[in-house]
């Protein structure tokens, strides 16, 4: 069997820290799917094309990363990808709380899929889509932030 992470988001902008969780975690897992989720409701910045180009840009070398996206919830795209690990990045308490209930309801549906949190590293801890995408608003330089695979 193989163990394949199934790492969701919004990457809205994809940042450095979501590149560093991911590329940590290869060692980890046969396959890594990057998997951006499509939530009508919302409002991004940047179009889900862009957003999806930016993410297979930012992997483009990594042979056992997959990125798709995916409507619904996580969960049941976990299933359908045979995902038996949510991987998750955590930056500080508070993302530890956040993530933290959303394990244990995805673990009341799945009993077999496992979430796994990686440590931000310090360096990248202050580092948010939420505020990448106000640095952008007003005209700041957000390039040290940004994934590999970004281009403004």
């Amino acid at each position: 069997m193989s163990r394949i992470a199934f790492f969701p988001g919004s990457f809205d902008p994809i940042t450095k820290g979501h590149e560093d969780i991911v590329r940590r975690a290869i060692p980890m897992y046969d396959e890594i799917i990057v998997a951006l989720g499509v939530n009508s409701s919302k409002n991004y910045m940047f179009s889900f094309e862009q957003r999806f180009k930016w993410i297979e840009d930012t992997f483009k070398d990594c042979t056992n990363i997959k990125v798709i996206s995916y409507e619904g919830l996580t969960i049941d795209a976990c299933k359908k990808h045979n995902a038996k690990f949510i991987l998750r990045g955590l930056r500080n308490s508070n993302d530890y709380e956040y993530e933290k209930s959303i394990a244990m309801m995805n673990q009341a549906l799945a009993l077999d899929i496992e979430t796994v949190y990686l440590n931000t590293r310090p360096e990248l801890s202050a580092i948010s889509s939420t505020i990448i995408r106000d640095i952008i608003k007003n005209q700041g330089d957000s390039a040290a932030f940004l994934a590999s695979g970004v281009q403004l």
